[in-house]
């Protein structure tokens, strides 16, 4: 039986920017080793599997290489998909299961979709000199380490847009990912970062909504206030709304359908 599949650029208003992801509602739950082929075969930075329960849906991500517990761009994608398709209904929230507890996508206005995340804060860690190295950064201004990622301040926007990273060596790091950031310099905009993720198979993951989680808190204590305008400054770029509340975090943003398809496999 042929299964819908469709991508959708997610963090962005125009197709082919933002960060893409394939969304695949399953009639029933799948073996996840099949779900792992299928996101290898579709090769983008995460592919998400549902199938719906009693009170909303169970949800899974992979990148082509390994299965995560955390994505924000790819249940953005969900959530688009599922309104736009009819399949949840448009004036209710959509709950989803996952192997980070209970996620919410809250609501869409105006093309806006604000998801209800778990804050992931990171403490101050001893600055590895490997990490340092495998990023190419002299003098970061902070380090730390949250559940999942590495955080690395940097002194400035452009700082942060010149990181040229040694993929290989980055991929023997013990974590998830890195993030670098550092407050913005464009009007508006109050902080900037990029992620890096080799070991999960993706060298720069073009808009981490899931670093969010952990970013939010970082720059609450910095910028005193809980509410932002973030920008993920990779080639393709995107824009994120972030409220800190309390241990959780509200994540806005748009999202575009591009593909539309059928696995036969």
């Amino acid at each position: 039986m042929a299964i819908p599949i469709v991508c959708v650029d997610a963090f962005t208003s125009e197709p082919f920017a933002g960060n893409p992801a394939a969304v695949c509602v399953l009639p029933e739950p799948r073996d996840p080793v099949w779900m792992q082929r299928v996101a290898r075969e579709m090769n983008l930075a995460e592919t998400a599997f549902l199938d719906r329960t009693a009170d909303g849906f169970n949800l899974r991500w992979f990148t082509p290489t390994v299965e995560v517990d955390l994505c924000g761009h790819a249940t953005l994608a969900c959530a688009h998909v599922l309104w736009e398709t009819g399949q949840a209904a448009a004036t209710e929230p959509i709950r989803f299961r996952t192997r980070s507890g209970i996620l919410t996508a809250v609501r869409r206005d105006d093309g806006w979709i604000e998801l209800d995340f778990p804050v992931t804060p990171e403490r101050h860690v001893e600055t590895p000199s490997e990490l340092i190295e495998a990023l190419g950064v002299l003098s970061p201004r902070y380090v730390g380490q949250s559940r999942f990622d590495y955080l690395v301040e940097l002194e400035s926007e452009e700082a942060v847009r010149q990181v040229r990273p040694d993929f290989r060596r980055l991929q023997t790091i013990s974590a998830r990912g890195v993030i670098v950031t550092s407050r913005s310099s464009m009007p508006g905009c109050d902080f900037v970062s990029r992620f890096f993720a080799p070991a999960s198979g993706i060298d720069e993951d073009p808009v981490t909504g899931s670093a969010h989680s952990c970013l939010a808190h970082f720059w609450s204590s910095r910028l005193h206030k809980d509410q932002f305008i973030a920008r993920q400054l990779s080639e393709r770029g995107g824009f994120l709304k972030v409220q800190l509340d309390g241990d959780r975090v509200r994540l806005s943003g748009q999202a575009v359908t591009t593909v539309r398809g059928e696995l036969l496999a």
